[in-house]
């Protein structure tokens, strides 16, 4: 009997494999598979670097803000070691009294100051009061000398010891205290942490309350803060380790404990965000993580790389507190990197759809790819470019225009609390001896032209008085002569002296002393800043073009930097110079910006403004490489980043902000500079003048040239 066969089945349709993760997708799906390796690591890492993170304000150092290399730098080591510590780094202690020094009733406190200063290993001699020199012409102030017989760093930290014992010896109409460069270090040092550890604190429960409205959900939007501490911990311990190896700067900790708050946050965000979008379109944990991470990892990481390579252009400034800064800022950079790149999507993917645990009522809608407001917001821009585009560009342009009567110093003793011992110092100085007599200068020369070189400076009308030539204390072939300004060291006169006398002293004669260092500094700032600023706008656009493949748009995102940055120091001109707003921010204008302030923050805000800058035309890139369509890049990069892009922004701004409401002035400086530039940068480059850079561009925004298209290496940011 014959069977019919069955008739033949259609074969079942073809199923699309799911796209082969890329190297930052391979690596977030190993840390998935791995979540314990990766787990214990970083807790190894955090516990065993952390144990070292409490020591990092004794340990890291309070001086270094030197130019390396100048005359005065010369005069201070030559000083320490044939002048038995008479250098700028020595201490000077002011003894005030309401009857005459020479009372023994006085003379007992001065003997008790110069015991307990001389019991300190650090200071070589104590020279007492010398009538005619270092006591007052009334008589009633006298002033002791502790020569430094350890380095500037040592000294700092010798100040930070013997101000409050020497203070503790007034009474009874007598008054002592400390002052000299090291003592102003150590107290302006002390005043700026508080004030930042203070800003910190305040800035912890803002940054929450800002991500839980972004994200909607406690789970999510803590992971940002548990990635910053991780990454905090373990640059703080790394800082204290290396600081045995060389002098670290006490703002390195500062700075970086602000800029890892700050890029944790947006970095943690912008992957949170994209994984919680692949989640809702149905892929599980480790598929969505290597989406993530192929999409949004790839604009962290390049965004982490642009960030330390415009941070690494300060280490062109000899000046080792400015290197050591952005060293420490680069250091915890990597660390909130590396977190962000291995343990947060370890824990995204064990997490899965729990990262939405805890969720508010409005929490549904943030699941969505897109955010609507924003893309209509996009579609807006594409319909009136030009509208927007020149009302963005004249805000900023009229921010801007300030800058151009900028003057920047060093800062003055009025950047120190009121009851600060080297300005109470400092003031008693002043009011015994003469406005100038804290800046003396100290001029070494051989000793058989010190005859000629105290005629020149005597005979300069800067110079109110001129002490008598000292031989130096080891017998060797040097003289030092002090002289007395006619003016307070900040004054801008006191500048043209330095360079009159320099001019006129025999070749071999140098000129020193704390405020000269000062001045020294202040010039190789201003004959830096220039070559900062070309370097990291060149290495920024080398970065953008290497990733995005487009010259054009590497080239305007580039450029787009200065006009945030030139607006947020445009605002600080009429703040911080012209003391506009001062008595709401609580501070007296000096008149100028402290002088670190361009080149430093410069590095800093091109960081913040490339940051954002990536992300969104990364979103854009990943759009146009999936549909070749201008518009869509343009919309669709302001629909998946804006909502992000505002956020991480709305973060940075509460964290800069909080510092602009400290005690010192150099947090109000920093905070209000980076708070404007981020600020500005958000809202009027970023979601608006670049989008419509895209707009104008066209097509071309994207266009290869065929000789680049052979030397740059593709980098795909879609995930398709």
């Amino acid at each position: 009997m014959n069977r019919s066969a069955p008739a033949p089945t259609a074969p079942p349709a073809a199923v699309a494999d799911p796209p082969r993760p890329g190297l930052l997708g391979r690596l977030g799906v190993w840390s998935v598979h791995h979540f314990k390796t990766v787990l214990a690591g970083w807790l190894v890492l955090v516990i065993g670097l952390g144990a070292f993170a409490p020591q990092v304000t004794s340990a890291l150092s309070g001086a270094g803000w030197q130019a390396d290399g100048s005359d005065s730098v010369q005069v201070r080591a030559l000083a320490e070691r044939h002048f038995a510590g008479n250098a700028s780094s020595a201490i000077q202690i002011v003894v005030t009294a309401d009857r005459p020094v020479d009372d023994p009733g006085v003379r007992q406190v001065v003997d008790r100051a110069a015991a307990l200063a001389a019991a300190d290993s650090r200071v070589s001699t104590v020279i007492p009061p010398q009538p005619g020199a270092t006591v007052s012409p009334d008589g009633r102030t006298a002033v002791l000398l502790a020569g430094a017989a350890a380095s500037p760093d040592d000294m700092v930290r010798a100040a930070d010891d013997l101000k409050e014992p020497l203070r503790a010896l007034s009474g009874d109409g007598v008054e002592v205290t400390a002052t000299g460069a090291s003592v102003l270090w150590s107290d302006f040092n002390k005043a700026n942490h508080d004030a930042m550890m203070k800003s910190e604190v305040m800035s912890w429960p803002v940054t929450l309350g800002i991500l839980v409205l972004a994200f909607g959900s406690l789970v999510a939007a803590g992971l940002p803060l548990l990635l910053t501490m991780a990454g905090l911990a373990a640059s703080a311990g790394s800082l204290v380790l290396i600081s045995h190896l060389f002098p670290i700067s006490v703002w390195a900790m500062n700075f970086a404990m602000m800029f890892a708050l700050a890029l944790g946050i947006d970095y943690a965000l912008f992957l949170v965000v994209r994984f919680r979008a692949a989640r809702a379109a149905g892929k599980d944990g480790p598929r969505a993580v290597a989406e993530t991470m192929d999409t949004a990892g790839k604009a962290v990481l390049l965004s982490g790389a642009t960030v330390l390579v415009s941070l690494s252009a300060v280490m062109l400034v000899p000046a080792p507190a400015f290197r050591s800064m952005a060293g420490g800022i680069m250091l915890a950079v990597l660390f909130v990197l590396a977190a962000t790149l291995t343990l947060l999507p370890a824990v995204l993917g064990r997490l899965g759809h729990r990262v939405d645990a805890l969720a508010l009522p409005w929490a549904k809608r943030r699941t969505a790819q897109t955010s609507p407001r924003f893309a209509a917001w996009g579609e807006r821009l594409w319909k009136h470019p030009l509208r927007w585009g020149a009302l963005a560009l004249t805000v900023l342009l009229a921010l801007a225009a300030p800058v151009l009567g900028l003057r920047t110093a060093m800062p003055s003793i009025d950047v120190l609390p009121g009851d600060a011992s080297a300005r109470a110092g400092y003031t008693a100085v002043q009011q015994a001896f003469g406005a100038g007599t804290p800046g003396t200068l100290q001029i070494l020369t051989p000793a058989d032209q010190a005859e000629a070189t105290v005629r020149t400076v005597t005979a300069n009308p800067g110079i109110a008085g001129v002490l008598p030539a000292q031989p130096a204390a080891d017998g060797t072939d040097w003289t030092m002569v002090q002289a007395v300004p006619t003016v307070d060291p900040s004054d801008p006169r006191l500048g043209h002296t330095v360079d009159t006398l320099r001019a006129e002293l025999p070749d071999r004669a140098l000129v020193g002393g704390a405020s000269v260092e000062n001045l020294d500094l202040q010039h190789l700032l201003t004959e830096k800043t220039p070559l900062v600023i070309g370097v990291v706008m060149a290495l920024g656009f080398v970065l953008l073009l290497f990733a995005l493949r487009a010259p054009l748009i590497a080239a305007l995102g580039t450029v787009a930097g200065l006009l945030s940055t030139g607006a947020a120091f445009g605002v600080a001109r009429l703040v911080f110079q012209d003391g506009h707003g001062a008595g709401l921010l609580g501070f007296t204008p000096q008149g100028f910006l402290d002088g670190w302030a361009p080149v430093f923050f410069f590095a800093m805000i091109f960081a913040i403004a490339m940051d954002y800058t990536v992300f969104l035309l990364a979103s854009a890139k990943e759009q146009y490489e999936r549909t070749g369509d201008p518009r869509q890049a343009m919309v669709g990069a302001l629909a998946h980043s804006g909502r992000v892009v505002f956020a991480a922004a709305a973060v940075m701004v509460a964290v800069f902000f909080t510092f602009a409401i400290s005690g010192p002035l150099p947090p109000k400086e920093m905070g209000i500079v980076l708070g404007v530039a981020v600020l500005l940068d958000a809202a009027l480059v970023r979601l608006v003048l670049l989008p419509v850079m895209l707009r104008l561009a066209g097509r071309a925004a994207w266009h290869t040239p065929r000789w680049l298209d052979r030397v740059l290496p593709r980098i795909p940011f879609s995930h398709s």
